[in-house]
Parts: C-alpha cells; structure tokens; sequence
C-alpha cells in the first residue's frame, strides 16, 4: 500500500506483468511497444487483461444477466465514507464478527483480514478468508451499501462464491475486490473508487485510495 504527503493512501494492488490472478481469468501482460530507449520517439505501453484483475468493481451484471454493467455504476455506490473493520477470524467473515462492529445501513465497508498477507504470494492462494453465507444474509439484512474485501473474491473458492456474489449483486451491494489493507488501521475514512468506464462491461479495474477522517475538535466553553 502506497502513502503519499496528503494523508491519502492508495489501497489498489499494482497491475503488474504476471500478477496472481483468479483461476481461469486472463492473465495479466504489460509491454512496451514503444521504446525511447530502442530508438523510438516515445514510449508506449501495451495492456492485455481481464476486467477483474488487480483491484476492481463488481458490477450486477457480473452475475446477473440483466444487471447493471459497470459504466452505469452511480458514483456514490462506492464513494464516500467507508469504514475499515478488522476480521480476526482466519477462515471466513462471521456473523458474530459483524455484530460485534454495530453495522449501520448505508454504510460502505472494507474488511481487512490475513489476505492483505497474501499479495506477497505470485500464485493463487485457495484459502483466503470470505465472506460466510450467513454474514452475506446479515449484511444485506442490515442495509449496507458496498463491501470490498482484500483479495479476489468476496466468496470462497469452491465454496460459496456463486451464492455470495448473486446474493449480494441482487440486493444492489456493489463489490470492490482485491484490496491491500495491509497498512490500514480500522476506523473510518474517505473513500474515493472509480473504475475504468468500460461500456457494458460487467467489471472493471479500479484506483481505490482512502483518507482519515480527522476528529472535529472539541468545543471549549469559557
């Protein structure tokens, strides 16, 4: 994760030639096609990749035919406060967890857990921590309005990801995926995430970058 002087810190994973990416995706390949140190007069880069890799949005149409594609996202389904919550659990984000955090409607929440660890790792990692079913249906019960999580899949591999991602795409949940938290505490901050505005695209990579809100300072009487 990369600070910069203004107190924002730039939550997105890097896209990187080779980076890990979800099984079956396409991979990620970056190259110059033109070189000022080959003798060109410029240089240009060439991307190839997939509409989820590195950090990216989920959009309802990702599973959900008719949803919404990606460059009809509304601005504010993932900008604005967000709230940094820290998962102890090392399998899968729980219910009691959430209860324990007083989760309000409307809000938009990012889950830091041991997978921000695991951009360290060039190769798919399958046991990353995701969402539970049950934490799925309780954070739809309490109204939230998106929800990022720090790798690629708010589900988990071969478990519940199918069910994760359609339940909350159909209850208008938007999902940031592929977060690297590892350097944020919990609390709350601005949140600013904007995809790239591909036209009918049922994902796209994002440049996530979070600010603390800093405390009002208190009034004094006298």
């Amino acid at each position: 994760m990369m600070k910069d002087d203004s107190s924002w810190m730039d939550i997105s994973v890097p896209l990187r030639n080779g980076m890990v990416h979800y099984p079956g995706d396409p991979e990620v390949r970056i190259s110059r096609t033109q070189d000022i140190a080959k003798g060109d007069a410029v240089n240009v880069t060439s991307l190839s990749l997939g509409a989820h890799s590195g950090t990216h949005i989920d959009a309802p149409l990702h599973f959900l035919n008719n949803g919404i594609s990606i460059d009809r996202m509304p601005i504010d389904a993932v900008n604005g406060l967000a709230r940094v919550i820290s998962i102890t659990d090392e399998v899968s984000i729980k219910v009691a967890e959430l209860e324990a955090n007083a989760i309000a409607q409307g809000e938009i929440l990012l889950f830091k857990t041991r997978n921000s660890a695991l951009w360290h790792h060039r190769r798919f990692q399958e046991n990353y921590v995701y969402l539970s079913t049950a934490a799925v249906a309780y954070l739809i019960y309490k109204g939230i309005r998106a929800v990022g999580i720090d790798y690629l899949s708010v589900g988990g591999f071969n478990k519940n990801e199918k069910e994760a991602h359609d339940t909350l795409l159909r209850a208008s949940i938007w999902i940031i995926e592929s977060l690297d938290l590892s350097s944020v505490e919990a609390g709350t901050y601005e949140l600013l995430c904007l995809p790239l505005r591909l036209d009918g695209a049922e994902a796209a990579p994002a440049r996530a970058i979070l600010r603390p809100i800093s405390p009002r300072p208190s009034s004094h009487q006298g």
